[in-house]
This record gives structure tokens, sequence and C-alpha cells, in this order.
């Protein structure tokens, strides 16, 4: 190839500058940088004493190999949870271990162990794992309340987004007493949304307030593509620690039960009547009948039969059956709790002893 002179001179004149001249080029200093903000120190201080109580759980599925027929498990997605006590309790979404056939909990040292489902409840979107792992390796999440929470305030999120665990990402809360559906249509009320950065994998993971303590447990996003756009959800931790002791405890979330169907919600317009739950069905021997309560029927022509619509539960007004469900969740069966009823124009109380809904 041939080259123009004056190109020629230049690369010749390069050629002949001195060694020394050739080799001065080298990294740049380091601009010294001062001390972190405050603001940086708090998040590295709150990561650093928090992610040791939160892991990375990999749902397993049964496979059958084509060739050998052998079953094998293999991972079929991921999500997060944390440490709830020192006897290995992990508390995660229910979602997350849905369907799986097992699951294998990895901590934030990178060990990992197989564990056994303990116990779940679907309508709070919440489940317990237990790993059998050294006392030492399971530190418990702090707990704070969801109570006093105020809008604007800072949270943290940590998780495993994507697969990427031990994730930090920051926010506020950016409204209190949402209300959410569950994976099987119940409602979940009271539920805290925040900016913080949320998208799957982060499922079951803590939402965490400036002090460190676990406020929510993250557990949806809105997002018309699947990722984080700034709306996230998380159970409060005052419905979570009522739940998790009595799922470690029974295995499962026994609900306290009145014995009643109730009637939809065109029955209340068609006959005029107060806000409220009609009822249509009361289980014969149920708490309800014990009380006295009883359902609208039909008479002779067609006649509608009044009966009862239960307008308050302990002194909170009610407007569906689902209502109804979230208030009997906080007691146990047993206890006495006090109904505002009406029929035929006529309000009165009455005192029914819970069963369980088994």
């Amino acid at each position: 190839m041939k080259r123009h002179p004056i190109a020629l001179a230049l690369i010749l004149a390069g050629l002949a500058l001195p060694l020394q001249a050739r080799t001065e080029a080298g990294p740049r200093a380091v601009t010294p940088r001062g001390p972190l903000a405050a603001e940086e120190t708090a998040n590295i201080e709150l990561f650093r004493k928090a992610s040791p109580s939160v892991v990375h759980i990999t749902t397993l599925a049964a496979r059958r190999d084509f060739f050998s027929l052998n079953v094998q498990q293999v991972p079929a997605g991921t999500g997060t949870g944390f440490v709830w006590d020192e006897a290995g309790h992990i508390v995660t979404n229910f979602h997350v271990i849905q369907g799986g056939s097992g699951a294998q909990v990895t901590l934030a040292d990178q060990t990992s162990f197989e564990a056994e489902l303990v116990g779940a409840f679907p309508d709070r979107d919440l489940a317990v794992l237990r790993i059998k792992a050294p006392r030492e390796k399971l530190p418990p999440i702090a707990l704070g309340t969801s109570r006093e929470l105020r809008v604007g305030q800072r949270v943290y999120a940590i998780g495993n987004p994507f697969g990427l665990d031990q994730t930090l990402t920051t926010g506020i809360v950016s409204a209190l007493g949402r209300e959410i559906e569950s994976f099987n249509s119940r409602t979940i009320r009271g539920v805290i949304q925040t900016d913080a950065a949320i998208n799957p994998g982060n499922s079951g993971g803590p939402l965490l307030d400036s002090a460190g303590r676990l406020i929510g447990v993250n557990t949806q996003i809105a997002s018309p593509s699947g990722a984080s756009a700034g709306i996230g959800f998380a159970i409060p931790v005052d419905e979570v620690n009522r739940i998790v002791p009595r799922l470690i405890r029974d295995g499962r979330f026994l609900r306290p039960a009145l014995g009643v169907t109730a009637g939809p919600a065109n029955l209340t317009r068609a006959l005029g009547l107060p806000r409220g739950v009609p009822l249509v069905q009361v289980q014969p021997g149920s708490p309800a009948a014990k009380a006295g309560l009883k359902p609208f029927q039909r008479g002779r022509g067609s006649q509608i039969v009044a009966g009862d619509v239960i307008t308050a539960v302990a002194g909170e007004a009610v407007d569906s059956l689902d209502d109804i469900l979230s208030l009997l969740e906080t007691r146990q069966p047993g206890e006495r709790v006090t109904l505002t009823v009406w029929r035929a124009g006529q309000s009165r109380s009455v005192t029914v002893t819970l069963g369980s809904a088994e």
C-alpha cells in the first residue's frame, strides 16, 4: 500500500521520539472523594444488618426423564423469603411455592438447604417453610409494626429480582390502606403501596423501614410490562405477625366460622334492604343457627319470607361476606362476637360463639 508522504513523515517522526517521551502516559491519579454522605452510610449499614436474614427460594418441580423414566426435581421458579426465627422457619409468599413439588432455600452465605412446607394461607398469600440449618446461620429479621407507617417515609426492599440475589432497592411509602386481590380471589386489605423497585423474584421478600425492621412482605406489582413501574404492594407486617405464628402452630390458618351463605348484591337492591350482608342459607347446627339467625326464603306463591341482614361485626360495618371473613380472621374459634342484625325493619344485637371453618 502506498502511503501519503505527509502521513509517512508523521509516523517516522513518532518513531524518532525519545523512549522516555513515549512512555510517560499512564493511569490518572484518583481524586479523593471524602466521606460518604450520611444517607449512603445509613443505606450500607441497613443492608449489612438485614441481608443475612434474606434468603433465595428455588421452587422445584418433578420431571420424568424421557429415556430412563427416573423422576427428578428440577428448578421451576425463584422467589425471596426471610428468616422468621432460629428454629429455621422461613416466610415467603404462597404463590412463590404454589404448584411446586419441593423447595430449596439458599442463605446469604450461599449454603443451600432443602425446605419443607409448614403451612400456607392463600387468602393472604403467605406461606411458611422450614429448613434444618445451624442456628448461627439463621438470624431472624427484626420486626416492626405497620400501624405507625406514614406516607412518604423511606422504605427498603431486599430480594432476588430475576434471580439476582441480595439486591437492595429504595423508595418511599406511596400509599396506605390499599386493597389487592389474592391468588384465590380473596381481598387483601390494608396493603402498603411503595415505589421501591419490585420485580419478578422479589416476591416474598421483606420491605423494611429506615431502622431495618420488617414492615411488610412484598407480594405484587402493578405493571403493564411485568417489570417494575413504580407501583408495588406489600402485605403489612401486623397481618403477617398475626398469621405466621398460627401457621407454625397449626400447619394452617383455621378461620372462625359462622355457618352462613351470603346473597348476591342484586338481592339487596331488589328487596330494598339496608347496607349489609343478606343471608340466603344458615347451616343447621352452625353458630349462626344456634344464635337464631334466619335466611331469606321463598314462601308460597314465590313470596319472599324475610330473613336476616348482618350489618356489622363487633361494631364494624360490613358490605360483603368477604368483609365478614376478614373481620373474623382476627379472632379464634370459640370466641364470642357481637353481630348487628337487621330483620323486617328492626335491628338487634346477637352474640355468636364462633365455630371452626373445617
